[in-house]
């Protein structure tokens, strides 16, 4: 208990990583009451020889040696501390800026969706009041129709390219994922001290958050109607962490192994590919509704300019009010709906299922099992993040058994989503 209560001064908890470092340096400086925390340190020879002036010159030179050998892991682990905190410090920051982003993009969508729907609708009213004109010259309404139309034709098609729904949704699982790796540095800063392994594990997390979630719209954007549709990727190659082994098997047995195997076969099975489909689903309708907007748009513009002809009589007229009002519906289906958002949704789950899939072969590959993370920590940490208990989970391992075919398997393994 005094080793944990110790170890709580040279690691505060505190929700701002940007004043973590000066505080752990102030309190490394700061001589502690070791006696009033209920810590007792061995008693030396050496050093009661030196308090009674009993010592020897060769004597104090060893002291000395071995206090400079001391003295260098020391700086090391503070220097490691040091680049640690930098990260934190780095993390912080991006969370906040995706954050920022994900709000302006998130008004884009819904500015761009409310203008785009108020220009056609007008334009469709004035041509409407083109064609019924009775008096005077019907030329500018028509002019002001045929401009409103073409400005809306060309604002749906930057927003179909860029897709700002989507991108607001981007950004909110960035700042997601980003906070949740702070929160996984610090649990562990408040453990142990960190290590060069730890520092350059979290700079490679870092790096894959920034490849996966790109802050600029140009270069960089991430393709909105891509070919084949793949989960996100937020996580470099994941390795096993290594736990110490408190018994033999480091809590691995062969039934968890099999149990592990069961859950893999599922998630490969249903919840991956369910969510695959779904994603080209969302893709396939969102395809649709951008083409279908322009064009509804375009075509309501080219007929504003033949209303009134004598040979064509109501009907320009009535192509390009009925054209201007299924754009505005398209736009809004496709807009204010957020097709994109949910395309994107599903993209993320695809992904989090398959980052599972990767951790649980990537204990089960390693052969030795004390170089894998505990196993009864590990078995715990998956059923949690499929909103299952562990026992619910053995039950999974059980239905996803050898002897019955992958298309037989209708449950899932999630249960959050």
């Amino acid at each position: 208990m005094a080793a944990l209560q110790a170890r709580g001064l040279i690691f505060p908890s505190s929700s701002s990583s940007s004043h973590g470092y000066q505080r752990v340096r102030a309190l490394l400086r700061v001589p502690v009451d070791l006696g009033r925390l209920g810590v007792s340190l061995p008693k030396f020879p050496q050093i009661a020889k030196r308090q009674e002036g009993r010592i020897s010159l060769g004597e104090l030179d060893k002291i000395d040696a071995d206090s400079s050998r001391s003295l260098a892991p020391a700086m090391a682990d503070e220097l490691v501390l040091s680049k640690m905190y930098a990260v934190l410090e780095a993390i912080a920051d991006r969370a906040e800026m995706h954050a920022i982003i994900g709000e302006q993009r998130n008004n884009w969508n819904h500015l761009f969706t409310s203008s785009v729907n108020s220009i056609t609708l007008a334009a469709s009213l004035m041509a409407g009041v083109a064609s019924i004109s009775a008096a005077g010259d019907p030329l500018a309404f028509k002019v002001s129709s045929a401009i409103l139309f073409a400005a809306a034709a060309g604002i749906m098609m930057i927003t179909s390219k860029i897709q700002p729904s989507q991108l607001a949704e981007e950004q909110r699982n960035a700042t997601r994922l980003w906070r949740q790796l702070g929160r996984s540095i610090e649990t562990s800063l408040g453990h142990r001290f960190p290590t060069d392994r730890d520092v350059s594990e979290a700079v490679e997390k870092m790096l894959a958050l920034e490849k996966a979630y790109p802050l600029p719209l140009v270069p960089g954007m991430l393709e909105k109607f891509p070919a084949v549709v793949e989960p996100t990727r937020w996580w470099p190659k994941i390795q096993p962490k290594r736990s110490r082994a408190t018994r033999a098997g480091n809590g691995w047995s062969k039934d968890l192994e099999e149990e592990m195997k069961g859950a893999l076969r599922v998630l490969k099975v249903k919840d991956e590919e369910e969510y695959i489909k779904l994603s080209n689903l969302a893709l396939n309708v969102n395809k649709a509704l951008a083409t279908a907007g322009p064009l509804l748009a375009c075509a309501a513009a080219m007929s504003t300019g033949l209303i009134g002809s004598p040979a064509l009589g109501p009907f320009p007229a009535f192509v390009t009010v009925v054209g201007g009002v299924l754009a505005a519906t398209v736009n809004t289906l496709e807009h204010g709906g957020q097709v994109g958002m949910v395309l994107e949704l599903f993209r993320n789950c695809a992904g989090f299922y398959r980052r599972l899939q990767e951790e649980i072969e990537s204990n089960l590959e390693e052969e030795e099992a004390d170089r894998r993370e505990n196993g009864e920590v590990f078995e715990m940490k998956i059923a949690l993040q499929l909103g299952r208990s562990v026992s619910e989970l053995r039950e999974l391992a059980a239905y996803a058994s050898p002897s019955r075919e992958d298309e037989d398997i209708k449950e899932c393994a999630g249960k959050l989503f």
